[in-house]
């Protein structure tokens, strides 16, 4: 496997790894657990530090280009046809 094919994986387990982090440290503090929750929040602050390491050394991810725009056709309001008045 590539290096740096090797090194998107990683990254990519490390975000998943951090959203069942965040999502542990959500219930811990929903359910007034804050030790728990201070723990959880020394982890996050830990392997987020690695990850942005990590992404330093990836090279950013090329965006395709934007399509070119055009001229966006706009509708015409069409005539409001009103009831058929009757004589009175």
């Amino acid at each position: 496997m590539e290096p740096m094919a090797e090194q998107r994986g990683r990254l990519a387990m490390m975000e998943d790894q951090l959203a069942v982090l965040q999502a542990r440290y959500e219930l811990a503090m929903s359910a007034f657990k804050f030790d728990e929750a201070n723990t959880l929040q020394q982890k996050i602050a830990a392997l987020e530090a690695e990850r942005r390491l990590l992404a330093e050394t990836l090279p950013s991810a090329t965006l395709a280009p934007e399509p070119p725009t055009g001229i966006v056709p706009m509708l015409g309001k069409r005539p409001r046809r009103g009831r058929a008045r009757r004589p009175r």
